[in-house]
């Protein structure tokens, strides 16, 4: 073997895949133009890479050797890739077709869909939306460019103030970074809070459907990226969001400019106390309606999915419950796990906690028509040192005494199929985040709950954000599977959202997330999180009461120690 020394650089660079081939390409070629040799029809498009540990988007130039692992639309990244390039190439439509009209982004859909709003533009139906879809296509076809420009920010400011978009330009007066990343499709340009395809001609896989005088952008899900699944309605939901939104527009914090006016113009301590009082209220009419239907009710059910605030919740009807005479019972679904040994399974030979399988339903049925019936019954406690049930506190409830079952299981009719429906009341709590950044960047209430999760880790479970995040995914399949297709089972259902709470989180958790170590494969996302996070002014926690459902999560909550009910 020789050695020998050169001034003339190689005019190749090498990508190393996880799956050990490699990739040869041009020096400073896109990234698109190395994955192009590599996608095949029958597989998962490929809409970024992570390279050399930091996620990029297709149209990054190559100058050097490096290790890249390909992001698929079957990659939590890469749905959210996709899914933010199509809002974009919705708005490019939508210009288009409407250019006074305004559109906004609003909430998720569970079946793989955004609500969308349409403002300026009455009587707003099936025909127009045809005439967006239609464009939308004609784009597709055309396989427009998505171009990135990295602009100064007071040119940004300047540009959204002349085309209207006063959210943007609310939100942008806080930025304290220096210039800002715009996408350019022919015309249009906007900002959005992420990575984008390099083109329209990627957007093969949505739909539009009406709904009253909104309308669902649909995409694929992860488990069938190429496929959009048909619409499944959720009205309660649905519901739920919209009276949330129009408290948010009442209050005029619609957006995260607008909260952050309030924090800079020293007003947000109203904003707090008013969104704790809707808290009380929202909970007061819940007690209410039990109350009215006391007569039939003997159990209350209680589900949502991770960091929710579901404990809370829970103690605070409670109080609302015994405030009306009602004495509450709290079950815990926990004490009715089978032994260990006989866990179900999951496909990879793990035990399988999360699933409904895992608990003694015979037993947990005829324990509660026990306790009903004003028997006094022997409930289990289960050790989850030695995996064993055994016996627990014998209870007998008073006539007009309701039991509070809060678990993952609680709105899965499976869970009590022996329990007369009527005697049942069923809630669905969850952070249901109506705050956006602006019109077309939202703000995903996955997110917020993961915040959340974070601070809760760190202070109860002395978990890393590493940990949590690296547990995410899994904890995000069990709510897919036991808790998201039963919410509308839900007789109400109760957001748990506060409109301040990420300007109180992002102080507290910023540190943790700092912590991820560089190269990890949770970094990128705490990293996203992080910038994420720069949008929000930070407030301190003196004005958070404590018994909100954040105290459940940053601490100092009255409620922790607190007991329903005792005898």
């Amino acid at each position: 073997m020789s050695f020998y020394l050169t001034d003339k650089p190689r005019e190749n660079v090498e990508l190393r895949l996880s799956d050990g081939r490699t990739i040869t390409g041009d020096r400073g070629a896109h990234l698109e133009d190395f994955v192009r040799v590599v996608q095949k029809t029958d597989e998962p498009l490929i809409v970024g890479a992570i390279l050399d540990g930091q996620l990029r988007e297709l149209t990054y130039p190559v100058h050097r050797d490096g290790q890249a692992t390909l992001i698929t639309m079957e990659d939590t990244d890469g749905a959210r890739i996709y899914r933010r390039s199509l809002v974009f190439l919705l708005e490019v439509a939508f210009k288009r077709c409407f250019p006074k009209a305004e559109l906004t982004i609003d909430h998720s859909v569970s079946s793989g869909g955004y609500y969308c709003q349409v403002g300026n533009l009455p009587d707003f139906g099936e025909k127009e939306l045809t005439q967006i879809k239609t464009v939308m296509l004609d784009l597709v076809a055309q396989n427009i460019p998505f171009v990135r420009e990295t602009v100064p920010l007071e040119e940004a400011i300047a540009y959204f103030k002349q085309v209207g978009e006063d959210d943007k330009v609310r939100l942008l007066k806080y930025r304290k970074r220096p210039d800002l990343v715009l996408y350019r499709a022919g015309e249009t340009r906007d900002y959005h809070h992420g990575y984008m395809v390099p083109s329209s001609g990627y957007l093969k896989w949505f739909d539009l459907d009406l709904l009253d005088d909104a309308f669902i952008l649909r995409f694929p899900r992860r488990h069938a990226p190429s496929e959009v699944l048909p619409m499944v309605k959720y009205p309660t939901l649905l519901k739920t969001f919209k009276e949330y939104g129009d408290w948010l527009t009442a209050l005029g914090i619609h957006s995260v400019g607008a909260l952050n006016d309030a924090i800079q113009e020293g007003y947000i301590d109203e904003v707090i106390l008013v969104s704790e009082a809707l808290h009380e209220m929202q909970i007061a009419q819940i007690a209410a309606q039990i109350y009215a239907a006391r007569e039939r009710v003997g159990v209350i059910l209680i589900a949502g999915p991770s960091s929710s605030g579901k404990t809370t919740f829970s103690k605070r009807l409670g109080i609302q419950l015994l405030a009306k005479g009602i004495t509450p019972f709290a079950l815990e679904m926990d004490n009715f796990f089978i032994d260990r040994e006989k866990t179900p399974l999951t496909p990879d030979g793990k035990r399988d906690y999360e699933s409904i399988r895992a608990l003694n339903l015979e037993r947990l049925s005829r324990d509660l028509k026990a306790l009903m019936a004003g028997e006094e019954v022997q409930l289990p406690h289960y050790d989850f040192i030695t995996g064993i049930s055994g016996d627990g506190a014998k209870v007998r409830l008073n006539k007009g005494d309701v039991v509070i079952l809060e678990g993952i299981h609680g709105l899965n009719p499976k869970l009590l199929p022996d329990i007369d429906p009527k005697t049942t009341f069923r809630i669905y709590v969850s952070c249901l985040t109506q705050l956006n950044l602006d019109r077309h960047n939202r703000i995903s209430t996955t997110d917020t709950r993961m915040l959340r999760r974070i601070l809760r880790d760190s202070r109860d479970r002395g978990y890393s954000a590493t940990d949590t995040i690296q547990r995410w995914e899994s904890v995000r399949a069990g709510e897919k599977e036991h808790i998201f297709p039963y919410q509308e089972n839900a007789d109400v259902m109760f957001n748990s959202a506060l409109a301040y709470e990420l300007t109180t989180l992002k102080p507290l958790v910023e540190p943790l997330l700092r912590q991820v170590p560089f190269g990890s494969p949770e970094h990128i996302e705490a990293k996203r999180l992080l910038k994420f996070l720069e949008w929000f002014l930070p407030t301190g926690t003196e004005y958070v009461p404590d018994n909100s459902i954040l105290r459940e999560f940053i601490g100092g909550s009255i409620l922790t120690n607190f007991t329903l009910w005792t005898r």
